[in-house]
């Protein structure tokens, strides 16, 4: 069944015909409406047009009652509504008929007597394409439109601070780190520094110093000779030669190996490089952006990370904020994901309920906009309707329904009309023991107490109601709450 956004409008002045075709489109879950004549057609179209609400495919007799009239509707409706597709139907198959419909850029043709199956194939795959364009443009007003930028969801001022930063840091040569949690966006801004540099026509290429192997992650960035090593069947070429005068976007550079930091200095400091197993020095023409989710000042204090290196990547700082900062954006935000997760799942999605969005705005959000866009992804996933209800919140979400919710932060928000203490710590215990499957060491490691005092509040607020005992201490390791 196809999704009930797509109206459908048909044109028939034979009643009998117009009435078995829109009883059928209704069977099938189209909105589907039928008029007798021209300026009937007309009208409908321009109501839907004026309620924001147009039909997605007409579909009209060739002739009605004239050889012109279905002819004159298509027209008009592509006019009006380029994304509106129209279906011509005919008592008579020609090349002429397909020719001048082709011509009017008719999404195809029926033959009388209309044969069910063909009908609604050809119809549902005119209801899916302008489906797909609409929310393509929708997507592609919300990327392009004043609330993002470069493809940046978002319009709180932090944001626009960021932008502004973006802009003044793209025409520029010199060699950004990017900072910020998990989930922030930070390729999404390397990307919109490149995008809006001289060096936009020029590669973008991203590497994940984390995800590479330490014995690979030399010759990804650097190259290699044939035969250097086993396996080294030919010379390659590595990023910083592939890259050429493009930005080279290393992610996650705080988890780079320390022997390998001083070759990364050099092409950084010296512009320049060698293949493993080669003497032969490359100029490096690309810019450096690269990113970190850790404190890099404090890898520095321990010696994992070189102070030189360090200070030849922050030449300029570029500080995303977390989700939790910056809640204002998170309308937009769900918008997007919604109307994208519409058009992968082939359903349409119009936003969530009050309830879930109070929900959002009190969560902390350790992992930003992708746990966001995770979340959303699995309440579409599990709903069943166009309003994405409370019901379908991730386990995660568990200040919902008066709780606190605990997370990797430690952040909550004090309600307005306050709250009683001793019920926030028993919540919060509660809710531990529950997220560690009623462990007692991890969940006393999780509140940042000792096993004792969690032992004593776990007695005081009687949670082991099977048993006031104290727990055993030879099940530490395992023990639950009963």
């Amino acid at each position: 069944m196809m999704s009930s956004a797509v109206r459908i409008l048909v044109a028939d002045d034979e009643r009998s015909q117009r009435d078995i075709l829109v009883s059928s489109l209704r069977e099938e879950g189209y909105r589907a409406e039928g008029v007798s004549g021209l300026d009937e057609a007309f009208r409908a179209l321009e109501q839907g047009m004026k309620r924001d609400d147009p039909f997605g495919v007409v579909v009209t007799d060739l002739r009605m009652p004239t050889d012109t009239e279905g002819l004159e509707l298509l027209q008009k409706a592509r006019h009006d509504d380029p994304l509106c597709e129209v279906v011509l139907v005919t008592a008579y198959a020609s090349s002429e008929v397909a020719f001048r419909s082709g011509e009017a850029k008719a999404f195809g043709f029926l033959e009388k007597p209309l044969d069910f199956e063909k009908t609604m194939i050809l119809i549902g795959s005119a209801a899916e394409k302008t489906r797909l364009a609409r929310e393509n443009a929708t997507l592609r007003e919300i990327i392009d439109g004043e609330n993002s930028f470069c493809g940046i969801i978002g319009k709180s001022p932090r944001m626009l601070e960021l932008y502004q930063l973006i802009d003044r840091v793209a025409g520029s040569d010199a060699t950004c780190l990017i900072r910020g949690e998990s989930g922030t966006g930070k390729e999404l801004v390397a990307k919109a520094i490149h995008h809006m540099s001289p060096r936009s026509e020029s590669p973008f290429l991203a590497i994940n110093c984390a995800a590479i192997p330490e014995a690979l992650i030399e010759s990804e960035l650097f190259g290699h000779e044939k035969g250097v090593f086993t396996g080294a069947i030919s010379r390659r070429a590595g990023r910083f030669e592939d890259v050429g005068n493009g930005t080279l976007f290393l992610d996650e550079i705080g988890s780079m190996q320390l022997d390998l930091q001083p070759k990364l200095l050099r092409a950084v400091q010296e512009m320049e490089f060698s293949r493993i197993g080669s003497a032969e020095t490359i100029p490096f023409q690309g810019r450096i952006v690269a990113a970190t989710s850790c404190d890099l000042e404090q890898a520095v204090s321990t010696g994992e990370f070189r102070e030189d290196l360090f200070f030849r990547l922050n030449v300029i700082a570029v500080e995303l904020p977390p989700l939790r900062d910056r809640k204002e954006d998170l309308p937009l935000l769900i918008d997007y994901f919604l109307v994208r997760g519409s058009r992968r799942h082939g359903r349409k999605f119009i936003g969530v309920s009050p309830e879930v969005l109070v929900a959002f705005e009190q969560h902390a959000w350790p992992g930003n906009v992708r746990e966001l866009e995770n979340s959303l992804e699995r309440m579409m996933v599990l709903g069943d309707s166009e309003l994405l209800g409370e019901k379908l919140l991730p386990p995660t979400f568990s200040g919902v329904n008066g709780k606190v919710p605990i997370d990797e932060t430690g952040a909550f928000r004090l309600p307005s009309e306050g709250l009683v203490l001793e019920n926030l710590e028993r919540d919060l215990i509660e809710q531990a023991l529950e997220r560690v499957g009623g462990k007692l060491e991890p969940a006393a490691e999780m509140l940042g107490i000792t096993y004792k005092t969690l032992q004593y509040r776990i007695k005081k607020y009687r949670l082991n109601r099977k048993n006031d005992a104290p727990v055993d201490d030879s099940i530490r390791g395992e023990g639950r709450i009963v």
